[in-house]
């Protein structure tokens, strides 16, 4: 009996490495396509938390702006309620005092009603300055079209405008004491000097 013994050949061998080599290549494209695939998929997801995010900011500027107008229209409600009856007691405390100064004499009614005339419209141009004034210094507030960076920035400014407003309310308040303070001083040294 006779025994063959096979020697591969130069060609089988070249063979043998390209289909390992084949093998190994086509490895590392379905891993690199399946790698990529969990990129993009993470990427989507990414996305769809980023716009949900977003619009879950919207919805809440949008429910924050609604909530401030309607404070804002409850407090010019009840401004205007307080106005309207501040001007009807004025106007019950005019009326009485004109009845009780009629018996007076004509001259001197019409005295009165110069003064109060004059009074009145110092009053009116008085107020008219003050709402000029807070005019001005109201802000109107509009971050329905801010992104987050701007809205960090509004919020900033209007902290240091806060702020400001602080400083000159105590700085108000102070200058409001000693005006208080001196009027006391003035009318009790004339109180001791009446007594004399």
């Amino acid at each position: 009996m006779q025994y063959w013994i096979y020697f591969p050949t130069l060609q089988d061998i070249q063979k043998k490495r390209q289909n390992k080599d084949l093998v190994e290549l086509q490895a590392l494209i379905d891993a690199h396509f399946e790698h990529r695939k969990k990129e993009e998929e993470e990427l989507i997801a990414l996305k769809d938390r980023i716009e949900k995010r977003r619009a879950e900011r919207a919805e809440q500027n949008r429910i924050r702006s609604e909530k401030e107008k309607e404070r804002a229209a409850r407090r010019e409600e009840e401004r205007l309620k307080r106005e309207e009856a501040d001007a009807k007691k004025k106007a019950d405390e005019d009326a009485k005092k004109k009845s009780a100064l009629s018996s007076m004499g004509s001259n001197y009614s019409s005295h009165l009603q110069k003064a109060d005339s004059k009074r009145g419209g110092k009053k009116e141009t008085e107020r008219e300055k003050k709402k000029k004034i807070l005019a001005g210094r109201r802000k109107v507030l509009n971050v329905d079209h801010l992104n987050e960076e701007k809205l960090k920035e509004k919020a900033k400014e209007l902290h240091e405008w806060m702020k400001t407003l602080e400083s000159e309310k105590f700085d108000n308040m102070e200058r409001l004491k000693r005006q208080k303070y001196e009027v006391t001083t003035l009318r009790k040294r004339v109180e001791e000097l009446s007594k004399l």
